[in-house]
C-alpha cells in the first residue's frame, strides 16, 4: 500500500493524510469546486478534481472517486467519515473494482447500518438493550398495542435513521399515531425507507460510547469510552474521554459488550459501539458506526494509539500490534466541535469569510482544522471548522486548557460555537459531571452569551474612552509645541 485516496475532504482529510505521511504513504485528495485552493488538496501528493460544488456531484460519486483511484494509481481508499463512508454499495464496489477500502466489509456496514438487524446481531451475545420492539412495526393499531405493553414515554425511531432523523418522543397513548404517522414520513424522506420501531425512553440519558478495532486474524480489542453527552439537535458538540461517571466494572463491562457487538459481524477496522446510560448507570446498546469518529482525538490522547495508522495497517492485513491488556488510560481529554453556528440562533449554520483565524497553541492543545485566514465558509457542507482538543494530567486540567484555548482562538467574520464551549466548561452541571443528554435544553440560552458580550463590550468601551483620552492629551501637547515653534521662526524672519 504506497499510495492512497482520501475520499473526503477538510479537517478529516488533512489528518488521513499526516499520519499516511509519516508512514511513507503517498496520497491522493479529491476535491470540488468549491474546495479547489482547499487546505487537503495543496497537502496531498497528488490531487485530481471530482466535480461540481454539491456533494451528491463530487464527494458522494462513488463512480468519480474510484477513478481518481485507478487514474493514479492509488490501490487504497481511506473514506474519512460522512459522504460514503458508512455506503455498504460503495464498500462492495471499491472491493469489486480491485481495490481495498480501510474500514469495515460492506457486509458489516450493512448489518450495523440499520439499527434492527444490528439490535438483531448484539441479542446473540445478550447485550443490554432499551425494552421495546425488535422488528419493524407498520401497523399503526399494533404498534400503539406494543407501545402501551413498553411503557409511556416512548420512542418512535427510524430503523435506517440516525442524527435524530425520524426519531419522535410520545408521551401518551392519544398522541401515538400522529407522531408515528410523522416519523413514517420522516424516515422516508431522510432515507427512503420508511421502517419504524420503538423503544422505552430514557428521559435523562447519557451517551457513551466505546472505541473498538478490529483486525483480520480474529483479534478486536477496545480502547475505553468517550461520553458524548453534550449535544444539540441530537448531534454531539463536546466529547471527553474517560467518562466522569463510569466506575471500572461498568468500563469493563461496556467495553466487553462493546467487543462482542464488533464480533457478531467480524468486524474489522476502527469503529463505534454507542450506548445509553440512564441515572442508575445502566446501559443499553444505541448503534454502531461502522467508520472513525469525528471525536477519534481524545482516545487517541488517552491511550497513545494513532487510530488512523492502525486503520492503514489492519486494511494491510496486519494483525493489530498490542493486547487489551496493554492499554491503559492516561489523562483526560476534551474535544470541542467548532461550528460555524449560532448557539443564539438555536444553532442555525452561518456563512461568510475568515477575515480572521489565528489557532490556539501551547502544552496540551491539539486543533485539527482544513481552513486558514481569508478563506470562506462553504454552504454546501457540514459547517464544522475545527475540532479543537486539549488533553491534561487529569479532568480538571483538560477543561482549563480548553477554557484558555477558547480564549486565545480567534475567529472574525462568522459565527461560531466556541462561546458556547466555553459556557459549557465553566458551568457547574459539567464540571460536576452530572449532566445528560438534555444539557442545553436544561442550561443554555442565548443571553448566557449576550452576558459575556456585554461584559467585553463594556471593557472595550473603557479601553476605547483611555486610549481617546490619552490620544487627546497627546493631540494638545503636539499643537501646543507646533504653534511655539511657528511664532519662534516668524519672529526670525
Amino acid at each position: 500500500m504506497q499510495k492512497i485516496l482520501i475520499a473526503n475532504r477538510g479537517e478529516i482529510a488533512l489528518r488521513v493524510m499526516r499520519s499516511a505521511r509519516e508512514m511513507g504513504i503517498k496520497t491522493v485528495a479529491v476535491y470540488s469546486d468549491a474546495d479547489r485552493n482547499a487546505l487537503h488538496v495543496r497537502y496531498a501528493d497528488e490531487a485530481v478534481h471530482i466535480g461540481a460544488a454539491p456533494s451528491a456531484q463530487s464527494y458522494l460519486d462513488g463512480e468519480k472517486i474510484i477513478d481518481a483511484c485507478l487514474k493514479t494509481g492509488a490501490t487504497a481508499i481511506h473514506p474519512g467519515y460522512g459522504f460514503l463512508s458508512e455506503n455498504a454499495a460503495f464498500a462492495r464496489r471499491v472491493r469489486e473494482a480491485g481495490l481495498v477500502l480501510i474500514g469495515p466489509s460492506p457486509e458489516a456496514m450493512e448489518v450495523m447500518g440499520n439499527k434492527l438487524s444490528a439490535k438483531a446481531a448484539a441479542l446473540k451475545y445478550n447485550i443490554p438493550m432499551v425494552p421495546g420492539t425488535e422488528e419493524a412495526i407498520t401497523d399503526v393499531a399494533d404498534a400503539k398495542r406494543r407501545a402501551v405493553e413498553v411503557g409511556f414515554p416512548i420512542l418512535i425511531k427510524a430503523a435506517a435513521g440516525g442524527g435524530g432523523k425520524g426519531m419522535r418522543i410520545v408521551e401518551g397513548e392519544a398522541d401515538f399515531e400522529e407522531q408515528m404517522q410523522l416519523a413514517v414520513s420522516e424516515a422516508v424522506s431522510a432515507f427512503g425507507d420508511g421502517a419504524v420501531f420503538i423503544e422505552r425512553y430514557v428521559s435523562s440519558p447519557r451517551h457513551i460510547e466505546i472505541q473498538v478495532l478490529g483486525d483480520t486474524h480474529g483479534n478486536i480489542v477496545h480502547l475505553f469510552e468517550r461520553d458524548c453527552s453534550v449535544q444539540r439537535r441530537h448531534q454531539k458538540v463536546i466529547e471527553e474521554a474517560p467518562s466522569k461517571v463510569l466506575t471500572p466494572r461498568i468500563r469493563e463491562q461496556m467495553g466487553k459488550c462493546a467487543v462482542d457487538v464488533a464480533r457478531s459481524v467480524n468486524y474489522t477496522g476502527a469503529g463505534t459501539v454507542e450506548f445509553i446510560m440512564d441515572d442508575d448507570l445502566n446501559f443499553y446498546f444505541l448503534e454502531m458506526n461502522t467508520r472513525l469518529q469525528v471525536e477519534h482525538p481524545v482516545t487517541e490522547l488517552i491511550t497513545g494509539i494513532d487510530l488512523v495508522k492502525e486503520q492503514i495497517c489492519i486494511a494491510r492485513g496486519e494483525a493489530i500490534s498490542f493486547k487489551q491488556e496493554d492499554l491503559q488510560i492516561r489523562g483526560h481529554a476534551i474535544e470541542l466541535r467548532v461550528y460555524a453556528e449560532d448557539p443564539a440562533n438555536n444553532f442555525l449554520p452561518d456563512i461568510g469569510t475568515l477575515q480572521t483565524y489565528i489557532t490556539p497553541k501551547g502544552a496540551g492543545v491539539r486543533v485539527d482544522d482544513g481552513f486558514e485566514q481569508g478563506m470562506e465558509i462553504p454552504i454546501y457542507y457540514d459547517p464544522m471548522i475545527a475540532k479543537l482538543i486539549t488533553y491534561g494530567k487529569n479532568r480538571t486540567e483538560a477543561i482549563e486548557r480548553m477554557i484558555r484555548a477558547i480564549d486565545e482562538y480567534q475567529i472574525t467574520g462568522i459565527v461560531t460555537t466556541l462561546g458556547f464551549g466555553k459556557f459549557v466548561m465553566q458551568h457547574e452541571a459539567f464540571t460536576s459531571g452530572n449532566f445528560d443528554t438534555h444539557f442545553v435544553k436544561k442550561y443554555f440560552t442565548p443571553d448566557v452569551l449576550n452576558t459575556d458580550d456585554e461584559h467585553e463590550a463594556k471593557i472595550a468601551a473603557i479601553i476605547m474612552e483611555k486610549l481617546l483620552s490619552q490620544t487627546k492629551v497627546v493631540t494638545a501637547a503636539t499643537e501646543i509645541t507646533e504653534t511655539s515653534n511657528w511664532v519662534k521662526n516668524r519672529s526670525r524672519l
